[in-house]
């Protein structure tokens, strides 16, 4: 795309001027028109949702040590929470289990992570170690919806 110069100081505005201008300006409208991989969609309760993927908004979570160096046994369930600024609808959330620090222990591979809670500001599970054994594990977050 081509460029405007920049005007300067006092310097009269004329026909040239005001051409490159509405030209650039149809350049971007062409750049930027609608089509269907522009756009994000989110499945919600209150049904499909979508928008130009620039007005959609994506959050990356982290939630750090839902267990650090800790006994855990089979069966053994850690409770979590992660607060957010709202979304218009309730957004889609995908919650990954992290192994912290060096040692990958079997009960920090062995774990099961369970969504028990969305809603538009908040998410809350629950961690199930499946393994008894010392663990590490926080939990990473992707939260796609549509702001208010």
């Amino acid at each position: 795309m081509s460029k405007i110069p920049l005007p300067e100081r006092g310097q009269p505005i004329d026909l040239t001027y005001i051409y490159q201008l509405a030209n650039v300006v149809n350049e971007l409208s062409t750049q930027i028109t609608s089509s269907s991989n522009r756009f994000t969609t989110v499945e919600t309760p209150s049904g499909t949702q979508s928008v130009k993927t620039s007005d959609a908004r994506i959050v990356g979570g982290y939630i750090k040590e839902v267990t650090n160096d800790s006994s855990t046994t089979t069966g053994t369930e850690t409770k979590f929470s992660y607060t957010f600024d709202p979304f218009k609808f309730v957004p889609v959330v995908t919650a990954s289990p992290i192994i912290l620090g060096d040692i990958a222990t079997d009960a920090s591979k062995d774990v099961s992570v369970i969504l028990t809670t969305v809603t538009t500001a908040k998410v809350e599970g629950i961690v199930k170690f499946n393994t008894t054994g010392v663990s590490s594990v926080g939990i990473n977050l992707l939260i796609v919806g549509i702001p208010v």
